[in-house]
């Protein structure tokens, strides 16, 4: 098989299937491993696609700014953050990630509802604003690009919290590799905020699914629950599903 060849099938994989599994591929197709793997480094210099440990993954497309984000997708964003929403009750201690998708939340959350919301993101805090609940704003080096803070500061403070319930945001979902984000220090704090919840949800768009950013979150056991759009594929979600994951359309 030319060269030309076993990259357009590799393509055609990822995008069937949202992986390249290095020795499973070259088991199939009767080549060397290392052949493989030489043609994902190549394409992976070319920007084609995203070399992981034993394969490869679909690139993330380059996530826009936090002004840009909050024009994708707002009618579907917003019905995931009232079904979001709906799940926390009077008296609960919530952590509210940043991102616009959680955004939605703080904005469909009840003026009148009497809870605790713990946040590292001053635009989630500023969106409280009108709200009867206690908000406790987490301090630390901002990160501009999601407007949430970052840190050891902010480590140590989610250290010596508890709660009830963590609404998580990611950039890229992936049935074997997780959730992940791409900036290294966000994703710490996201663990950080993880081991400190009782129970944890995503609310998800279509387009994070099937991909992974550089850095690692949580595996999917690690995630109660996804709050998804109503049209999503079956076949996408069936993975989730499998691993007990409370899928929630909407």
């Amino acid at each position: 098989m030319l060269t030309t060849q076993r990259r357009a099938l590799i393509s055609a994989r990822l995008n069937r299937d949202g992986e390249i599994v290095a020795k499973r591929l070259a088991d199939e197709l009767q080549l060397s491993e290392d052949t493989i793997r030489r043609d994902l480094r190549e394409m992976a210099a070319e920007g084609l696609l995203q070399r992981v440990h034993g394969g490869a993954l679909p690139l993330v497309p380059a996530l826009p700014d936090f002004a840009a984000r909050q024009e994708i997708a707002g009618d579907v964003k917003r019905r995931l953050g009232r079904r979001a929403a709906g799940l926390v009750t009077p008296g609960q201690t919530i952590f509210l990630d940043g991102g616009t998708s959680n955004a939605e939340i703080a904005r469909a959350l009840p003026r009148e509802m009497r809870l605790s919301i713990i946040t590292h993101s001053p635009t989630i805090a500023a969106e409280l604003e009108r709200h009867d609940a206690d908000v406790i704003l987490i301090g630390g080096r901002l990160y501009k690009h999601s407007m949430v803070a970052t840190g050891a500061a902010a480590v140590a403070t989610i250290a010596a919290i508890r709660v009830d319930m963590f609404f998580l945001g990611v950039t890229a979902i992936h049935p074997v590799h997780g959730f992940s984000t791409g900036d290294y220090e966000e994703a710490a704090v996201k663990r950080a905020i993880l081991a400190q919840a009782a129970e944890t949800f995503v609310v998800a768009t279509a387009e994070k699914f099937g991909a992974a950013s550089p850095h690692h979150v949580a595996n999917v056991e690690d995630i109660g629950g996804l709050i998804v759009p109503e049209d999503m594929n079956e076949d996408a979600l069936k993975p989730y599903r499998d691993k007990g994951v409370t899928l929630l359309p909407v």
